[in-house]
């Protein structure tokens, strides 16, 4: 059994890890929460997914031991790959004997094989930090995969009336914060410029985000913009995703969904690190102005990893122009 993180990107890295333990003949189920639950349904080596009932914050010990008791037997191992101390409860309770995760949060008596957590300046990327708990000494090369099924992605598509690589996606959030979020007004300038019409996706908090970027986009040429934030399920998004000609994307977990599809992208990093979390695709362009020797003055307080700009300008971001991005695409 593996303990899926809880936010949509780090599920999309955890892939590599699936494949190698799939590889050596284990039966793989996922236990996931359900906004993270359609990634796992694109991974083949992934024979069963447990949508779990648990909700943020609080231990919900009644939850975990009701459910584990409906595991008890079923497992030899669990994996558990968030660093929470709630995470390695279930796999306890649920009487797997052999529990592998990272130390953290007190958990040394939760896990029974115990890896330790390198110093946040010292971790690997997240793709091999995931793929370590396989016990893999050679993951630094690992690139997530997802597979999309034809016939599905066909009925999305039908669905929403959009047609294979006739429009560009645009994700304009960043769940973290506004510190990672290329500012709406240069998506709209993009959006502008652009032949093909732009879909703008994201979840139901992201609308009103999308919705100014369409609004300024089709004020001028209507109907160029089309905002399905929060209109379509998590497998819809991927279909769409996966039938783009391009995906511009701040750092987010949709950027990584493109990226395991293999789709033409570019990624947009301010405040975040594409050393940690890149997007693994020989396609991808990605833009970052910490690493840009001719941008000037330097982005020394780069990267800050903060939900704002604790410097108040976010030149970051606000200084990677529609015309770079265009140039990329």
């Amino acid at each position: 059994m593996i303990i899926a993180p809880q936010w949509i990107g780090d599920a999309v890295m955890t892939e590599p890890l699936m494949r190698r333990l799939q590889a050596r003949g284990e039966r793989l189920t996922v236990g996931a929460l359900p906004w993270v639950a359609p990634v796992y349904r694109l991974m083949p080596q992934v024979a069963e997914v447990i949508e779990l009932p648990f909700a943020h914050g609080g231990l919900q010990l009644k939850a975990r031991r009701s459910l584990a008791r409906q595991l008890s037997g079923r497992f030899d191992v669990a994996y558990v790959c968030p660093n929470s101390l709630k995470s390695a409860l279930l796999p306890l309770l649920a009487g797997i004997p052999k529990r592998v995760g990272y130390l953290g949060e007190a958990r040394v008596g939760l896990l029974t094989h115990r890896l330790k957590n390198p110093p946040k300046a010292q971790r690997p990327p997240m793709v091999a930090f995931y793929s370590a708990l396989s016990g893999a000494a050679d993951s630094g090369n690992d690139r997530p995969q997802l597979q999309l099924n034809p016939v599905e992605v066909d009925i999305a598509l039908a669905a929403l009336g959009l047609q294979r690589g006739a429009y560009d996606v645009f994700a304009p959030g960043a769940e973290y914060g506004p510190a990672k979020r290329w500012p709406t007004r240069h998506f709209a300038e993009l959006a502008r410029r652009l032949e093909l019409p732009v879909v703008l996706l994201g979840s139901a908090k992201e609308r009103d985000l999308c919705r100014e970027i369409a609004d300024l986009v089709n004020a001028d040429q209507p109907g160029k913009c089309r905002n399905l934030a929060g209109e379509t399920s998590l497998a819809q998004a991927f279909s769409v995703i996966g039938a783009a000609k391009c995906l511009v994307s701040n750092d987010s977990g949709l950027m990584h969904v493109g990226a395991a599809l293999g789709v033409r992208q570019v990624a947009l990093f301010g405040s975040s690190s594409p050393l940690h979390t890149p997007p693994l695709n020989d396609r991808a362009a990605v833009l970052w102005l910490k690493n840009d020797a001719s941008y000037q003055p330097p982005l020394d307080c780069a990267p800050c990893f903060e939900r704002e700009c604790p410097l108040g300008h976010t030149r970051c971001l606000v200084d990677i122009t529609a015309d770079r991005v265009l140039l990329n695409m």
